[in-house]
C-alpha cells in the first residue's frame, strides 16, 4: 500500500442516520414508541397500547430485523457524503461498522445509494484490534478514526494509540445524551466543522499523541 493518510469511518450516527429511522419503523409496524430523549434502549421502547416497557432481551431481535430488512431507511447524515468524497482525494477511506459478516455487502450497497463508495469492514465488539489489522494492512502516513460511540475509542487507544481519535455524534438527537469519552482526541458532531480537522491530521502526517489514561482506565471506558 502507498504511503496516503487513512480515514477509517463507523456508519450509523456518523454517515448514516441508524435510531431515529429505526424510531420511525417501530412506530409504524410494531406500534412501539421509541422515547430518544431518553438518551437509552434500556427504558426507551414501549408499547403504545398500554405503555409497558419492550424488554431488553426484545429489542436486540428488532434491531436484527431493521437491518435485516429496512436498511433502505437509512439516510445520509447532514454533509457526509461530500466530506467523504472531498476526503477520499487525497486519502484512503474505509468502513468500519459493527454489524455481522453476513450484512457487509447490504450495508456497501446501501452506502453506494447514497454516494458513499469505499471497503466495508464488518466488526462485532471493540473495534482496536480489527482496526490495527487495517492500519498494518493499508500502512498509512498517518490515520484517522471517527466513531459515535466512546468506547471504541478507548478500544481503538489500547490497540492503535498512534491513530486519531475523533468522536462524532452526526445525529442531533442523541448527541446531547452521549458524552465524550476521554480517549477521543477531539468531539466534532458536525461534518462541516471536522472535515477542517480530519485534514490538518492528514497534511500534518504526524501520528496521534498519547492520551494518559491509565490502563484500568481504557479498559474501563472500553466497556461503558
Amino acid at each position: 500500500m502507498s504511503q496516503k493518510p487513512l480515514l477509517i469511518s463507523d456508519c450509523d450516527e456518523v454517515l448514516l442516520h441508524m435510531v431515529v429511522p429505526f424510531r420511525d419503523w417501530l412506530d409504524a409496524d410494531k406500534h412501539i414508541h421509541f422515547d430518544l430523549e431518553s438518551g437509552s434502549f434500556v427504558d426507551a421502547l414501549r408499547h403504545k397500547h398500554d405503555g409497558t416497557l419492550v424488554p431488553q432481551d426484545a429489542v436486540w431481535p428488532m434491531l436484527k430485523e431493521f437491518f435485516d430488512g429496512e436498511m433502505y431507511r437509512q439516510g445520509a447524515i447532514d454533509g457526509a457524503v461530500k466530506a467523504i468524497n472531498r476526503l477520499a482525494e487525497a486519502a484512503d477511506v474505509v468502513i468500519l461498522t459493527n454489524l455481522l459478516d453476513d450484512r457487509r455487502e447490504a450495508r456497501a450497497e446501501q452506502l453506494r445509494a447514497v454516494g458513499i463508495d469505499f471497503p466495508v469492514f464488518c466488526n462485532q465488539g471493540g473495534k482496536g484490534e480489527p482496526l490495527a489489522k487495517i492500519v498494518a494492512d493499508y500502512n498509512p502516513s498517518v490515520a484517522v478514526f471517527v466513531d459515535d460511540l466512546g468506547h471504541q475509542h478507548s478500544s481503538v487507544a489500547k490497540y492503535a494509540p498512534d491513530v486519531w481519535r475523533l468522536q462524532m455524534v452526526g445525529e442531533p438527537i442523541l448527541a446531547k445524551h452521549i458524552k465524550t469519552n476521554p480517549a477521543a482526541h477531539d468531539r466534532i458532531d458536525l461534518w462541516s466543522d471536522a472535515l477542517d480537522w480530519i485534514i490538518d491530521k492528514f497534511e500534518s502526517g504526524k501520528a496521534a499523541p498519547a492520551i494518559d489514561l491509565p490502563p484500568e482506565e481504557l479498559d474501563r471506558f472500553a466497556k461503558t
